[in-house]
């Protein structure tokens, strides 16, 4: 037994907005688009969506729950993602400092390469090390699984729409930057992308690591 119309449509509408709330994942695409290159930018956002997967696996099976729960495993898999994404976006001002960021692709640091699978590793372990996202799963993927119904499925089936409408809307965000790519990928705009996108991350990244500090 599969969701009913009426729950995908309900779900739909929650993860919708969700999705199209500027983040951490738009920010990432963003840049990936302006600086690295489309098919970096595409590689993040399938980064980011198996990353969904695989927390509306864990969530429908109850796993991420049982991670959650556990304050020493969510402190870990906090410290761990908060360290990660403050790297990323730390070499992203260092690059706006220096002004290492190149206008051509695969010029300057691995990370400003227009490479699918760099962009899939860089989307999949900012989502998988993010427990914001988990949390967000914990909490709202069981009022939309019937008790009685095949959870794992359910959750493949519904995570699978928001899989669906992220990348949708993400591909939109990557196309609509491909229209000013040329302007984009000046030394000067480039780096005050890379400024922005990195401190973004870096503030995003010491939330994360100071959530603690308020459980």
């Amino acid at each position: 037994m599969l969701p009913s119309v009426t729950v995908i449509v309900s779900f739909a509408l929650v993860v919708g907005l969700l999705t199209i709330t500027p983040g951490l994942d738009t920010a990432l695409v963003l840049r990936s688009a302006a600086v690295g290159g489309k098919r970096r930018a595409f590689g993040v956002i399938a980064g980011i969506q198996s990353g969904t997967l695989v927390w509306g696996s864990l969530a429908a099976l109850g796993v991420s729950a049982i991670l959650l729960a556990s304050a020493q495993l969510y402190d870990v898999i906090r410290l761990v993602g908060a360290a990660y994404l403050i790297w990323i976006g730390g070499r992203m001002l260092l690059s706006a400092i220096r002004g290492t960021t190149s206008s051509a692709a695969g010029e300057g640091a691995p990370i400003d390469d227009d490479s699918f699978f760099r962009g899939w590793r860089l989307g999949a372990l900012t989502n998988l090390l993010n427990p914001k996202v988990g949390a967000f799963y914990v909490a709202v993927l069981p009022q939309f699984i019937p008790q009685a119904a095949p959870h794992l499925m359910w959750g493949l089936a519904l995570a699978g729409v928001h899989v669906l409408i992220g990348s949708l809307w993400l591909s939109i965000l990557v196309l609509a930057a491909q229209r000013f790519h040329g302007w984009l990928r000046r030394r000067k705009v480039a780096r005050t992308i890379d400024g922005i996108t990195g401190t973004v991350i870096v503030g995003f990244g010491v939330g994360v690591a100071l959530e603690g500090a308020s459980r």
